[in-house]
């Protein structure tokens, strides 16, 4: 009776044990997901701040070339268009797609430069550019910055024995990554 009284408790210390590291591998993998995609969101919003930042600085410069070139008007649609898009985008695909439009529109706009020299000659048009061309930088550090931590958010989420924790938890994989926009993958042409 004794002899099976021990090995009975014996049993339970095991079986005692093995909830606690279960409970405690799961505490400690819900922990990280939750830090990791506190960072994507903190990431993102960084991403979020500077293409704000870029899109209150289109219409200066809008005008400034609207005032150099009167028969654009498609172009500056173009642009009115994707920035009304990107700031009414709700969520991260939504915005970087609207993004990419943006760029391309964007690209477009900067290609009048070629066309009208006066307008390279403008000290606010100029002013402009080069505080696009920060922000721009800007919109690319935190591109990379939240891919990383997308990234990162992602492997841990996916490997094994986290997967199954995230699963319990509602972690599930973020796939919306920040990729070069259509328009970037256009080889540009040059001309002699």
């Amino acid at each position: 009776m004794r002899r099976g009284l021990l090995i009975g408790l014996g049993i339970a210390g095991v079986l005692v044990l093995v909830a606690l590291m279960v409970f405690s591998s799961y505490v400690s993998a819900r922990n990280q997901m939750v830090a990791y995609d506190q960072d994507v969101k903190a990431s993102w919003s960084e991403v979020d701040v500077q293409m704000e930042r870029r899109a209150d600085l289109i219409p200066n410069l809008v005008e400034t070339v609207k005032g150099f070139t009167k028969e654009e008007s498609t172009v500056f649609g173009d642009i009115a268009n994707a920035r009304a898009g990107m700031l009414n985008a709700q969520g991260p695909s939504a915005k970087i797609a609207a993004n990419n439009q943006l760029d391309g529109a964007l690209g477009r706009l900067l290609m009048l430069t070629e066309n009208y020299p006066q307008l390279r000659s403008s000290e606010q048009f100029m002013r402009l550019q080069d505080e696009l061309a920060g922000t721009e930088n800007r919109i690319g550090v935190a591109r990379k910055r939240y891919n990383d931590s997308l990234q990162t958010y992602n492997t841990f989420v996916l490997q094994f024995p986290n997967s199954i924790w995230a699963g319990i938890a509602g972690y599930k994989q973020n796939t919306a990554y920040f990729t070069a926009s259509p328009a970037a993958q256009q080889v540009p042409g040059v001309k002699f």
